[in-house]
């Protein structure tokens, strides 16, 4: 496999983009080697610019549920842009999008667009401080929300601990607002609430964890969490960016039964193209400007041409059987990949939560950051170069998810699973 063009444009980039990279997670900096540069994609596969072909498991980490350049999707977009490109002015495709967004996610009564899932975790934040007027919100370790200064914290020693930052240039006095429990573990929430109860403003959490490898809430632990925010006055937000249309048309909140006050969402509405949304109950987001005293907005905020592409991906996902489909495929995969592992006796954990995969090279279970951290990201590094040798292409990191879409076909995934039992002998 001829990886060269590949290095001399990532050569080149370092000298022009720092790391070479717009995103961190891009630069392999956890598995090592270089980066591939892609040139084009096509239904469930990657072509990079030397013409090898991957069988794409990243999907742009997410956004591509109905696979790449989705032909209906694609002439959403192109005939939307003959029309101009933005606006700066009310289009009638934000409006037909919100009209779904409502229809689909159960908690959401009003929703408000912006550019990115960033965008729409600090808005909400800003807008759950606004409503309660309190100032300290709750995170969970190993949750990721966007590289907002107050939502860029790690836990302490202790789960009571307040955070301090994970980056340098966030100020103290921003951390000092945040303090982070564990996820799965109610009680490190309850000891928080009961120490600065009358200070929380919210609690944001995934739903379902996605940014630690693929970690699934134990089944009493969301509804917990929903009563003790609304006993104590705290408004509960979830970070469905990722798990929005991706586990259920509704969301992971539909496939859960768990009502949240405020939802992120990003990735998938937008079809491909960048865009964020935060919505939910009407007597909170009508406190946004300008029906309300509390400040946001965003020049390409509501973009025709990302909307329309989002549009055209919902219609698509409300058809009958699709999630069925995804279901069963998605299961097959992880089924494939654990007995891949067991033939290797490789000590492996398989998470799954409908398309979302996470595979950990730890005995498990998996249940929260600490316990994913106990993962061999030495030997995940490996997996990785061997599955790219064999044409497959998975998220760069151990803590990333696997995303399935609904052009992979049967074959793609028995070649991805003989692909893993290869490499998966090799690693012993």
């Amino acid at each position: 496999m001829k990886t060269s063009q590949s290095a001399q444009l990532f050569k080149k980039a370092q000298r022009l983009i720092p790391g070479g990279v717009n995103s961190p997670v891009r630069a392999f900096g956890s598995v090592g080697g270089t980066p591939l540069v892609m040139k084009k994609a096509k239904g469930a596969y990657l072509f990079d610019v030397d013409g090898n072909r991957y069988l794409d498991y990243v999907l742009s980490w997410g956004p591509m549920i109905l696979g790449h350049a989705h032909p209906q999707v694609l002439e959403a977009i192109i005939e939307t842009a003959k029309n101009g490109t933005s606006f700066g002015t009310p289009s009638q495709q934000e409006v037909e999008l919100a009209e779904r967004i409502t229809k689909m996610v159960p908690s959401i009564q009003r929703v408000r667009f912006v550019n990115s899932g960033t965008e729409a975790t600090m808005s909400t934040i800003r807008l759950a401080r606004a409503y309660t007027k309190r100032d300290t919100i709750i995170k969970f370790e190993g949750c990721y929300h966007g590289h907002a200064d107050h939502l860029l914290v790690k836990a302490g020693s202790g789960v009571a601990t307040l955070g301090m930052p994970d980056s340098p240039g966030v100020p103290k006095a921003f951390a000092g607002h945040t303090l982070t429990a564990r996820y799965n573990d109610i009680g490190s929430v309850e000891r928080l609430v009961k120490q600065h109860g009358k200070k929380i403003a919210c609690i944001i959490v995934e739903p379902i964890a996605g940014n630690m490898g693929v970690v699934p809430p134990h089944p009493e632990f969301l509804p917990a969490l929903r009563d003790l925010t609304k006993k104590h006055g705290i408004l509960l937000i979830f970070d469905e960016v990722m798990t929005g249309f991706r586990v259920h048309p509704g969301g992971a909140q539909a496939l859960l039964k768990v009502k949240p006050d405020l939802t992120c969402l990003g990735k998938i509405i937008g079809g491909g193209l960048p865009i964020g949304a935060y919505g939910g109950r009407k007597d909170i987001m009508e406190m946004i400007a300008p029906a309300g005293p509390v400040y946001q907005a965003g020049t390409l905020s509501g973009n025709p041409v990302a909307v329309v592409a989002g549009i055209e991906t919902l219609k698509m996902l409300s058809q009958p059987d699709v999630f069925e489909k995804l279901e069963k495929k998605s299961q097959k995969l992880a089924d494939g990949l654990g007995e891949a592992a067991r033939q290797a006796k490789i000590p492996y954990y398989q998470t799954r939560v409908g398309s979302m995969l996470g595979g950990f090279f730890a005995k498990g279970p998996i249940t929260d950051y600490a316990s994913a951290k106990k993962s061999d990201a030495v030997r995940y590094g490996k997996f990785f170069h061997g599955m790219l040798r064999q044409g497959i292409y998975l998220a760069p990191s151990q803590f990333e998810a696997a995303f399935l879409s609904t052009v992979h076909s049967p074959e793609s995934i028995r070649k991805t699973i003989t692909a893993a039992g290869k490499v998966m002998k090799l690693l012993r």
